[in-house]
């Protein structure tokens, strides 16, 4: 029996090795080599947005030819405005160049912890400050990579993010206990089947807040898998199929209950917190939140598509101002 269990280790271990392998990897070297003009840079990212018909992002016409304009090399025919690929998505008015445009998107894409503003500012030669705003910028192209309902088997848990009670200044201690007092809520649920994940912070973990999340991501019918917070109670009334493991009885894993593969999400995002960023505002933390959900849901692809997938959301997405960000 002992023989057979570590065969069958043995067996899983490889197959996932195996399974790794067969993803295409790209190095940074190989990435920035394919796209080592601005020129190209600037094709690729047209490709995502407009593929062999390009159009006007302000009024839609299809009447634009090349122009010789510095920055706006196309010109509508129509509204009679010189435009580029970053007109009307949150490029739109970088002066960062199309190449470290895509280093950065590769950099976050592949970093599996994430990348502060400081190193990517240093990797790409721009101002830390710079290198903040073209970060999130990048992150709003990634806000709704898993917006279909999941189904079949999935895992719903709920986390804390922020730093200890007892560790902040007097100045900002609430004093009103210990545990998750002072911490921003998140929850997150994650298919079994697909592996994908969808979180979000939240004002509150009680019962509504939680049923409302199962009931706009989860179709009805669905097997879900939680722990005992009470928050959860009465999902079956709903059409979930609900199991619940009692943590607070040091129960972890029953059968096929436990919530193992969202707790590894929490493990992830976690180490990226404290290790990497150290601190996520309120106000960007949902940003922040998406970046390791999207890195999560992609992580499958090959290199490539995991960077034509960010490129894709970032052409489908509104511009985004500085003041915006700041205000």
């Amino acid at each position: 029996m002992y023989i057979s269990i570590i065969q069958d280790k043995e067996i899983k271990q490889t197959m996932g090795q195996l399974a790794k392998s067969k993803r295409k990897r790209v190095s940074l070297y190989e990435f920035m080599a394919t796209f080592n003009t601005e020129e190209k840079a600037m094709r690729y990212f047209e490709d995502h947005r407009w593929g062999d018909n390009r159009n006007c992002p302000r009024c839609g016409s299809v009447e634009t030819k090349e122009a010789t304009h510095k920055t706006m090399p196309y010109w509508c025919s129509s509204c009679r405005k010189y435009f580029s690929v970053k007109i009307g998505t949150p490029m739109e008015g970088s002066h960062i160049p199309y190449t470290k445009w895509l280093m950065a998107i590769y950099l976050m894409s592949t970093s599996l912890k994430g990348v502060s503003s400081t190193k990517l500012g240093n990797d790409l030669g721009v101002k830390q400050s710079n290198a903040w705003f073209l970060a999130h910028r990048i992150r709003q192209g990634w806000a709704d990579t898993a917006s279909e309902l999941f189904g079949k088997v999935v895992e719903v848990d709920e986390a804390y993010l922020g730093g200890l009670e007892k560790n902040k200044h007097k100045s900002k201690k609430l004093n009103k206990g210990r545990g998750p007092v002072g911490k921003e809520a998140v929850v997150a649920i994650k298919d079994r089947e697909g592996k994908k994940v969808k979180a979000l912070r939240v004002e509150s973990t009680d019962a509504q807040t939680l049923h409302w999340i199962v009931l706009n991501h989860v179709s009805e019918g669905t097997k879900v898998y939680t722990d005992d917070h009470r928050g959860y109670s009465g999902l079956a009334k709903h059409g979930f199929k609900h199991e619940t493991v009692h943590h607070s009885l040091g129960e972890y894993v029953r059968g096929e209950a436990h919530t193992n593969g969202v707790e590894s999400f929490w493990a992830l995002l976690k180490r990226g917190y404290y290790g990497i960023y150290h601190r996520m505002s309120v106000k960007h933390l949902q940003k922040y939140i998406d970046e390791f959900s999207n890195r999560n849901n992609v992580r499958p692809m090959d290199t490539m598509d995991q960077i034509n997938a960010t490129i894709y959301g970032l052409m489908k997405t509104k511009k985004l101002t500085y003041k915006e960000m700041v205000r």
